[in-house]
């Protein structure tokens, strides 16, 4: 699992078992049917964390691919759009408690999941763990390794799971 020991002065993982829309910093994950979809932990280092979100529709909704189907308070109001189209269900957990997105973004704090019945058929492209990791090398969390009052400076190191190492500069 690739893993960023300092990125905007936190370490960030981005697991290798999802695929990453990484302009909306979101990932996604089949689970059978149905594709879980949650914000990824540099995305949320970036917003500024995660403090509440409202759905704006109810669980059971068929929905298009690029619907917005619900607003996050991060740093700034995020309207997040589904990449899926197919019917829309919430994770209540996250609404009830936002602390979960931030602390588990990849377990409890998915956000929605979508069942489509044909698929991925339509889906935009998505990434990989290490093409998303790629994509974030631009961003201001490598930039800053150490924080916005750390200035530009040093070099974040990549960890991939575990067995080798590559200096990200």
């Amino acid at each position: 699992m690739p893993v960023v020991e300092k990125f905007l002065g936190r370490r960030v993982e981005i697991p290798e078992d999802r695929r990453y829309f990484a302009k909306e910093g979101l990932w996604a994950k089949p689970e059978g049917p149905d594709v879980l979809f949650g914000l990824t932990e540099p995305f949320l280092v970036l917003a500024g964390g995660f403090s509440e979100a409202e759905w704006l529709f109810e669980d059971g909704r068929t929905v298009g691919r690029g619907t917005a189907v619900m607003f996050a308070i991060t740093g700034k109001i995020l309207y997040i759009e589904t990449p899926r189209a197919g019917t829309v269900f919430f994770n209540d957990e996250a609404k009830r408690h936002p602390q979960h997105v931030v602390a588990d973004p990849y377990g409890r704090g998915w956000l929605f999941k979508v069942v489509s019945p044909d698929g991925d058929q339509g889906a935009p492209k998505s990434l990989d763990a290490f093409q998303y990791l790629e994509y974030l090398r631009d961003s201001e969390g490598f930039k800053n390794p150490e924080g916005l009052k750390g200035g530009v400076s040093g070099i974040c190191k990549a960890v991939y799971s575990g067995i080798r190492e590559q200096k990200i500069s």
